[in-house]
């Protein structure tokens, strides 16, 4: 599907972006595949490992999602747009809201507008678990930008630019995640636990990355795809990565869930099941009859895709052996 076409990746500096890029120049031929990031650092760091003199179709835009005028410069004769570009940290964005609300649901504005006008083919956005049923300025931002995303495909008109949204849940190791935190507190033989109860959604980066690209190949607008993926308790991720260690609960912090959801119970109606995701459908009845086909079954109507009712666990072993892969 790749081959010989020009794909863009916003926020391409970043843990997805960078892995994307390996698993898309291992796996296929593009045209072109351009790194669109605001960071100069990152991605003179990112040339040292995918330089343009291995990689001929590799190119490095320096640029942000709230700047219009870049994306529509960026984004010229562009087939296929990866959108991963967002203010993530949780806390960061409970500082600076009006940063996070710039980048995550402006930005996906302009990244909409601009495909459209610039007749990208299709466009698949990155979510995360927490914009179901926020409860912290990140997770609200990416709700809105995921409403967004799915409303561009009435924004489109006679044009044939598609837009998707994928969601899934806390990456193994990525930037921020706990795994590097608990490994450096694991050198002073302490570890912080929020509350012994808390259970995440699990996934790799690998993964994650696969499905995205298994997602912008079968899309055909307008879904919210989740993949089906195990839960882990944080007590059993304390005894994988360091059993001995002494801990100490130090409570919920501000803007953060017990357990995470990725579909609330209210989009149960609109949900389908397969073999290895979920597929929301829109609620915009005018363009459902493009899931007229689909091979997946409704859930039932008091379903919710929750981390503690989750029927996929992951053992203290195998989360040790997915800490030994990072």
């Amino acid at each position: 599907m790749l081959n010989d076409k020009n794909i863009l990746i916003t926020g391409g500096t970043g843990s997805f972006g960078k892995k994307a890029t390996e698993v898309i120049l291992k796996k296929y031929k593009p045209k072109k595949l351009i790194i669109f990031s605001r960071d100069e650092l990152k991605q003179f760091e990112m040339a040292q490992q995918f330089p343009d003199t291995k990689y001929d179709c590799i190119r490095y835009f320096i640029g942000d999602v709230r700047d219009k005028e870049r994306l529509y410069r960026a984004f010229h004769e562009v087939d296929y747009v990866i959108h991963a570009a967002a203010l993530k940290q949780v806390p960061a964005a409970e500082y600076n809201p009006f940063e996070a609300v710039k980048t995550n649901i402006l930005g996906a504005e302009n990244v909409i507008n601009v495909a459209i006008d610039q007749g990208v083919k299709k466009v698949i956005a990155l979510s995360t678990d927490k914009a179901a049923n926020p409860v912290n300025l990140y997770g609200a931002t990416k709700l809105c930008s995921d409403k967004l995303f799915i409303a561009g495909n009435s924004y489109v008109g006679s044009d044939h630019s598609i837009f998707s949204v994928v969601r899934y849940g806390n990456v193994v190791g990525s930037r921020g995640s706990v795994i590097p935190f608990f490994m450096r507190c694991k050198e002073e033989g302490y570890l912080p636990i929020t509350d012994p109860r808390m259970t995440r959604f699990w996934i790799t980066l690998e993964q994650g990355v696969n499905f995205v690209l298994d997602c912008l190949e079968h899309m055909v607008g307008g879904e919210l795809f989740v993949p089906k993926i195990p839960s882990m308790n944080i007590m059993d991720l304390v005894k994988a990565i360091c059993p001995d260690c002494r801990t100490e609960i130090i409570g919920i912090r501000p803007g953060e869930k017990l357990h995470e959801v990725m579909i609330p119970k209210d989009d149960a109606r609109n949900t389908l099941k397969f073999d290895s995701y979920y597929l929301v459908q829109p609620d915009f009845r005018f363009f459902k009859h493009r899931f007229k086909n689909d091979s997946g079954k409704p859930v039932p109507e008091d379903f919710e895709y929750n981390s503690r009712t989750n029927t996929w666990w992951l053992t203290v072993e195998e989360l040790r052996e997915m800490i030994k892969s990072l």
